[in-house]
């Protein structure tokens, strides 16, 4: 069976996107480029981490990270990613609200869960078989599994930049020990991999 992994891109204090998160800016009132930079513009220096976030047997992802919509699906909304996401695999997006299943190129399906992170976490190791599981994100849903003590690695990708406010890694999880496991340094960002540690 494989791992529960999760890749975040994060400022140096910690937030993986800004305040007032919505559809024209989905990482908020942040440039994009401070926390996504390093995957586009240093790709070659990077590209060991940058394919390795999508190297999954299945994906989980909350709401906010699938798309701007809140409340019921009164909108053909289709996620971020254009007609073929990167995920080419089964993508189980945590929700209150019940939505059918959408196919996309690429093998992408999202499936929309209701009952929590473990019942996602169930059908995502269905799916994956011997796979890992990615905890895409966003900074809340990674937050929620690493307080219930269901990730088994985390790879923060810290840019050099002071967001000040939004979303962060961490909040409201209870104290743990974190083993560190690697740790590497490009020009515009530093890749740091973490492993819980269980008591």
């Amino acid at each position: 069976m494989g791992i529960v992994f999760s890749d975040l891109a994060v400022s140096a204090d910690g937030f993986a996107a800004g305040l007032n998160q919505r559809e024209e800016e989905p990482f908020g009132d942040v440039d994009q480029s401070w926390l996504t930079g390093w995957m586009f513009d240093a790709y070659d220096e990077n590209k060991a981490e940058v394919d390795a976030i999508v190297e999954s047997g299945a994906t989980i992802m909350g709401r906010n990270m699938f798309g701007p919509v809140r409340g019921e699906w009164d909108r053909d909304w289709r996620g971020w990613w254009g007609p073929n996401p990167p995920y080419h695999n089964a993508v189980f997006v945590l929700t209150h609200y019940p939505q059918d299943p959408i196919e996309m190129e690429g093998g992408t399906t999202f499936h929309f869960v209701t009952d929590g992170i473990e019942a996602a976490l169930e059908r995502a190791r269905a799916e994956a078989g011997e796979q890992g599981i990615s905890v895409a994100g966003g900074a809340g849903t990674v937050n929620q599994f690493l307080a219930a003590g269901l990730l088994d690695e985390l790879r923060l990708h810290i840019t050099p930049s002071i967001v000040g406010a939004g979303e962060r890694v961490f909040d409201g999880v209870p104290p743990q020990r974190l083993e560190r496991v690697s740790v590497r340094a490009t020009s515009l960002v530093t890749h740091i991999t973490y492993r819980p540690l269980r008591p």
